[in-house]
């Protein structure tokens, strides 16, 4: 098994690039929902599209990210035809798509209910085609151990995407009033279109990024290699169609549920506040990057299921203090977005612990993924999905957005639960439940106890809470001082060697 020292450094430049990138990201979310009101539904109608994409790019590069790492680490395989292989069919794949959405891309928007902006169906099928592309060169870097490039050519996008967003919203409109003749391309009422005019360009601009990687392919796919590429993958496309309708059937299905200007609004509030959210995302989505092929890279070792019980405990007590700084401190996370979107704030806590409950279940997956049993994914993952759709169309005609909120934490919930169950019967890990459970506990109870402390301000409110988030630290420090001290020992020895020298 791979060090989990090279883990957690791997994890460090993965998880730079995606905390600093989602926090420019950040940027955008205020800079959006004071340009845009909550009144006119126009961040209803982004959070609606970017949901579409995201499930579109599932379908596109279908499974084929881990199945390139099981298959590249294989050694009867060649981790070179393995790469081209997987990256030419998805390029195929995603060709034909891009042909047929510029083709059909009016009735495409007439039944999604864009019919006045075709552009839109057409600019995101570009960017979607462009990113399931994109996905097996940026898996290439990570089993290829190139954090570095991973991340400047994900921060890259990152930073262009601010910098246009900034032009457009900020100075634009003010060069637009001195300088007509100069912006007489831009249009103020066009800010949706804008947004993903802009998506567009940046997404273009990476995939030059890739000029060498892609000078390097082979040309060409391996028919027999893909089949059996394609036994594995097909249980991973159901199991991560099924996931991501986990994440964005909500905001899908919304405008169906409450149609109309009022769905757009409220869809629009809820998709900014979900933002706030996203930390807990950041944190998996590192952890994903670097523990994949690590995990793949380590399958032979006798040692593997005690490393994995290990991150699972501290992947666990990190995204649990991650929810309780942003959960205790919601009253200075909120000012991220225009106090027009504030109302949907309380169902930032229950979004955050679903992303909780989504990085767990990620975590327990290796088992089907390792033993080639990937339909397992498909069947946890179906029942999820299903209990979080019966959850939305019950509830949200009721309690409206809340009811999304709940269906998350219902739906990965379940996979969670089920994951763990089956995972136990079929390859048994031995994870410290009795520290899971108490963090767990802890976490909970701090976060409850505070909602029902009396705070007579704002100032006393935060000044409790920082104290009740002391006591999640404090304990964790006290429950793992062994490793913390392990780790001040080795600092104070670097100090002595550095001193010394």
């Amino acid at each position: 098994m791979p060090s989990l020292k090279k883990l957690v450094g791997q994890t460090a430049v993965y998880g730079l690039s995606s905390i600093i990138g989602r926090f420019l990201n950040y940027l955008l979310v205020p800079l959006y929902t004071y340009k845009i009101t909550a009144e006119s539904g126009g961040y209803g109608v982004v959070t609606n599209i970017y949901a579409y994409t995201a499930l579109l790019l599932v379908l596109l590069t279908f499974g084929m990210e881990t199945t390139f790492f099981y298959f590249a680490n294989r050694d009867e395989v060649d981790p070179k035809r393995a790469f081209s292989t997987s990256a030419n069919a998805v390029g195929l794949v995603s060709l034909v798509f891009w042909l047929l959405c510029m083709i059909f891309g009016q009735p495409i928007a007439n039944v999604m209910g864009y019919d006045a902006h075709p552009e839109f169906i057409r600019m995101m099928a570009s960017v979607v085609a462009l990113d399931a592309f994109q996905a097996i060169l940026f898996s290439q870097l990570r089993y290829q151990n190139r954090a570095i490039k991973f991340a400047t050519l994900k921060l890259l996008f990152i930073i262009a995407n601010i910098g246009l967003n900034l032009f457009i919203f900020l100075v634009a409109p003010e060069l637009k009033a001195s300088q007509p003749a100069l912006m007489s391309w831009y249009n103020p009422d066009y800010q949706v279109g804008y947004i993903f005019i802009i998506n567009l360009i940046c997404t273009a601009m990476v995939t030059f990024g890739f000029i060498p990687e892609i000078k390097n392919m082979r040309f060409g796919i391996d028919r027999q290699l893909l089949k059996q590429m394609l036994v594995y993958t097909w249980p991973l496309l159901l199991f991560g169609l099924i996931g991501i309708l986990n994440q964005v059937a909500d905001k899908i299905c919304y405008r169906f549920i409450v149609p109309g200007a009022e769905g757009e609004v409220q869809l629009g509030i809820y998709g900014a506040c979900v933002k706030i959210a996203m930390i807990i995302a950041i944190f998996t989505q590192a952890f994903r990057y670097a523990y994949e092929p690590f995990v793949f890279g380590g399958q032979k070792d006798k040692n593997s299921k005690d490393a994995q019980a290990i991150v699972m405990k501290y992947f666990v007590m990190f995204t649990l203090l991650a929810f309780l700084i942003v959960a205790l401190y919601l009253d200075i996370f909120r000012y991220i977005i225009h106090e027009n979107y504030w109302e949907g704030l309380r169902a930032v806590p229950i979004v955050m612990m679903a992303e909780i409950f989504m990085g767990i279940y990620f975590n327990l997956s290796f088992w089907y993924k390792l033993n080639k049993e990937t339909w397992w994914g498909a069947i946890f993952s179906g029942l999820g999905c299903a209990a979080l759709l019966a959850v939305n169309f019950i509830f949200v005609p009721k309690y409206g957005y809340m009811a999304c909120a709940w269906g998350g934490f219902v739906g990965y919930g379940i996979c969670m639960v089920l994951s763990y169950l089956v995972g136990q019967k079929r390859n048994r890990i031995n994870y410290d439940l009795k520290a899971l459970f108490g963090y767990f506990l802890l976490a909970a109870a701090l976060y409850i106890g505070s909602t029902f402390i009396p705070y007579g301000s704002v100032a006393v409110k935060l000044t409790v809470n920082t104290l009740l988030l002391l006591v999640y630290v404090a304990v964790l420090l006290y429950n793992e001082r062994a490793i913390v001290m392990r780790v001040v020992s080795g600092v104070n020895r670097r100090l002595g060697k550095k001193t010394k020298n």
